[in-house]
């Protein structure tokens, strides 16, 4: 679990006011302060106007802070309280972005809640060269087939027998071996990527 260190110049403020109803959605991302910093982060509960995340690096209040999440993308919007593990955030959005946000959201509560299958179709992309290079702890080393990468893990093709989770290296990014499927498996990365780097010409 990621832990914040107190920032003396931001104190407690009287919490936001809530117009949506906050739901326990836990995704991985990064965000960026005004000093453009970028910072890894892990969101605890969301509504479309604002979230709470668990992050190592404060901003003061009133900052504008950009985040990049997996499943939703970017986000802006202006920090309004600091946590003992992070802070909170109001989000910025037209209306419509608004209303795109809210679906996307609800469906990922769902999802958690439900038990339902990941939806790919906007977060991962799939890699202009897929080949790629497992190493295991021993100094191992396997040759698979990138499936497609998002922000949080990889899906991968191998003949080869892996434990669930097993400390891997996928390229040069560590991981762990978090889910089997039909010819392949998931990869969870131990800290997820910078979405500036998140397009088909990524190489792990």
């Amino acid at each position: 679990m990621l832990t914040a260190p107190q920032n003396p110049k931001t104190g407690s403020v009287p919490v936001e006011r809530r117009r949506h109803q906050r739901m326990k959605v836990v995704l991985l991302g990064r965000y960026m302060l005004p000093n453009r910093m970028e910072y890894p982060c892990q969101t605890t509960d969301i509504s479309p106007g604002g979230l709470h995340m668990v992050a190592p690096a404060k901003p003061m209040i009133g900052d504008r802070v950009i985040v990049y999440l997996e499943h939703l993308g970017r986000i802006e919007g202006t920090a309004v309280r600091t946590t003992p593990a992070g802070f909170a955030m109001t989000i910025t959005a037209t209306s419509r972005k608004r209303e795109k946000f809210t679906a996307q959201l609800t469906w990922l509560a769902n999802r958690d809640e439900l038990g339902l299958p990941e939806d790919r179709r906007h977060e991962r992309i799939v890699p202009r060269n897929p080949r790629c290079i497992i190493t295991l702890e021993d100094g191992s080393e396997h040759a698979v087939r990138l499936i497609d990468i998002s922000l949080s893990g990889a899906a991968f093709a191998s003949d080869h027998q892996f434990e669930m989770g097993t400390a891997i290296r996928l390229g040069g990014t560590a991981a762990m071996i978090v889910r089997r499927f039909d010819g392949g498996y998931a990869a969870q990365f131990r800290m997820p990527l910078s979405a500036d780097a998140l397009d088909e010409n990524l190489e792990l």
